[in-house]
This record gives structure tokens, C-alpha cells and sequence, in this order.
């Protein structure tokens, strides 16, 4: 028996040196030191032997089992730290080699352009106001100066979810949810963008989904001056600092007087070209002083507190800053056309 042990030793140290995979290691651990490897068949056959053989056989294959299972451990650290220097040399890098650009997205030239206005008016001290999507006819209409059946209210032909609900028609109702907020006491500063709603014919320069922001300011003593002045910031921040605005009278229902605002062209600098129209001016904004019902439905004394509101389209202001002819282009994500204002 003890020449049986010393040859399946010299077997396993064999097969061992001849392993090259963790598989083919484990396989050679698995026939001579498993539940029915050879070690073990030996061990079984030690009942035939005398009681002075037992000892001496079992210490001997102790020492064989010891020796083959440090042998394969040994195999099992030199196949691995091969393996690893195979992957390294696999994997080796060439520094010199010129890197791959990567493509990364970046933020719409909607969102960028809402977003530079947002910045704009946040640093002059006002706050960004959100609502709704879904509003009342009451915050649609009714709390800016639109009573059922005003004639105005046909000029935004509105998608109504029912008599009471519709999709809203401009971020107005924003300003009057905030004003009522207030309940009566002043100052109010807020610029309220988001997307609006309008039954309207979808083409080059009309969307029956599109976004505004509107701008609010209520406080004593506010005059018109004020909200000229602001608009002129806007206007020059927008469109360069050698852009000049001029305000012509209009009509809005929640603001009295109430103004249009265009802009010196760009492209001609107000000489007249196919982009003005051949007038040197464009139009960019609707805005006025907060007519005193919208005032007085809110809560607010309207001898105390005055107000300007203002609303613009970004659409349209991009399209102009960029030179944009078709509003769709803003909807159908077509990659051309985005990746023209990634370093904008």
C-alpha cells in the first residue's frame, strides 16, 4: 500500500506540471483528492490492514494528500498570475494613440433660450412662478378681465376638457393664482414660463402647442417708465446692446394701456429688409400696466398698488436670435438641426 500512495503521488505531481487551465487543475484535484478520488479509495482499503499498519499507512497518506493539495494550490497561483499577465498584454493601451470623441447631448435651443431669460430676470430680483397646465376658465379668464362671453376670449380659441376646465391658453393664470396668494399686500415679482394651448393650425410660424413666459410686477409707484425700462434690458440682452425698442398702444384685456413692443431689425439695422418687412422694426412682445380689475379681483387696493405684465413667445425670440424660419423645427427632433446649436 505504501508503494500504491508513492505512485499516486508521482501520478498527481505529473498531471499537475501538465495542467495549463483552472479547469484541467480542478479536474486533477477532483480525481485524486474527491469523495472517489485515489486517496480516498486507499483509505477505504485500511480495514484489511493490521492494527501496527493503520497508523503508518494513514500518516503516509496524510502526507501524500498534503503534498498534492499544496502542489496544485502552487499550479493554481502560477496559472493565474499568467492568466493576468495575458489580459495585460491583451489589454494594453497605446497612449500615443489619439483619443475618440465622444458625442454628448446638450440642452435644447428652447430650453437654453428660456433659460438665458430666466437667468436674466432672476438677477433683477424675480422669482420663476409655475401653474397648472389644466386650469380653471375662472384663472384663464374670469381673474384676468375675460367674463364669459368677452369677445377676446375668441381671439384664443382654447381646447376645453369641460365647461369648467380647459387646457390653458397663456401662463396668465399664473400671475393671478399668485396674486391671490398675496392676498392684497404687495410686492409681487415673478416670471412664469411654460407651455400653453391653442387650437390653431400648425405651420411655419404657428404651433397648437408652444411655451411663453410672462412677467409680472406689482408694487407701489410702478409707472410705465418701469416697465420700459425693463423691456430695454430685455431687448438689449437678447439681441446686443445696439438694439433700440419703441412701444406702440394695443389692446389686452388684464392690462391698460397696453403696448406691443418691437424691436430694431438686426439684419438691416431698422434701413428695411424682407426680414422687417421693409419698416426697420419687428414686433417681439405684448405687455401694459395691470388693468385695476385684475387688481381688484386679486385683493389688491388698486389706488395703492400698481403693476406692468409682460409676455413673449421663445419660439419666436429664438427664431430671431438664430435665424430659425420654421417653429416646427423646435418639435420634430431632427438631429441636424440640434447638433447646429450645441456651442451656443
Amino acid at each position: 500500500m505504501k508503494e500504491r500512495l508513492q505512485s499516486i503521488k508521482q501520478e498527481a505531481i505529473t498531471e499537475i506540471e501538465a495542467a495549463d487551465t483552472q479547469k484541467s487543475l480542478q479536474d486533477v484535484r477532483v480525481q485524486f483528492l474527491g469523495k472517489k478520488g485515489k486517496i480516498t479509495e486507499v483509505l477505504k482499503g485500511m480495514g484489511k490492514l493490521s492494527k501496527e499498519e493503520r497508523p503508518v499507512i494513514g500518516q503516509l497518506a496524510n502526507e501524500v494528500r498534503d503534498e498534492i493539495t499544496a502542489s496544485i494550490e502552487e499550479k493554481a497561483d502560477l496559472l493565474e498570475k499568467q492568466a493576468i499577465e495575458e489580459q495585460l498584454k491583451a489589454e494594453t493601451i497605446d497612449v500615443t494613440l489619439p483619443g475618440r470623441p465622444t458625442h454628448t447631448g446638450g440642452p435644447h435651443i428652447l430650453m437654453k433660450t428660456i433659460r438665458d431669460i430666466e437667468d436674466l430676470f432672476i438677477g433683477m430680483g424675480y422669482e420663476v412662478a409655475e401653474g397648472p397646465e389644466v386650469e380653471t376658465d375662472y384663472y384663464n379668464f374670469e381673474a384676468l378681465n375675460l367674463p364669459k362671453g368677452h369677445p377676446a376670449r375668441d381671439m384664443q380659441d382654447s381646447f376645453y376638457i369641460t365647461e369648467e376646465l380647459l387646457m390653458r391658453t397663456h401662463t396668465s393664470p399664473v400671475q393671478a393664482r399668485t396674486l391671490n396668494a398675496h392676498e392684497g399686500r404687495g410686492p409681487v415679482k415673478i416670471i412664469c414660463p411654460g407651455k400653453v394651448y391653442r387650437r390653431d393650425t400648425d405651420d411655419a410660424t404657428h404651433s397648437h402647442q408652444f411655451t411663453q413666459i410672462e412677467g409680472l410686477y406689482v408694487d407701489e409707484h410702478i409707472t410705465m417708465s418701469d416697465l420700459k425700462g425693463t423691456l430695454n434690458v430685455l431687448a438689449k440682452h437678447l439681441f446686443g446692446e445696439d438694439r433700440e425698442i419703441r412701444l406702440r398702444p394695443s389692446f389686452f384685456p388684464f392690462t391698460e394701456p397696453s403696448v406691443e413692443m418691437d424691436i430694431s431689425c438686426k439684419v438691416c439695422n431698422g434701413d428695411g429688409c424682407s426680414v422687417c418687412k421693409h419698416t426697420g422694426w419687428i414686433e417681439i412682445l405684448g405687455a401694459g400696466l395691470v388693468h385695476p380689475n385684475v387688481l381688484e379681483m386679486a385683493g389688491f387696493d388698486s389706488k395703492k398698488y400698481t403693476g406692468f405684465a409682460f409676455g413673449m413667445g421663445p419660439e419666436r425670440i429664438a427664431m430671431l436670435k438664430y435665424g430659425i424660419e420654421d417653429i416646427r423645427h423646435f418639435y420634430t427632433n431632427d438631429v441636424r438641426f440640434l447638433k447646429q446649436f450645441h456651442q451656443v
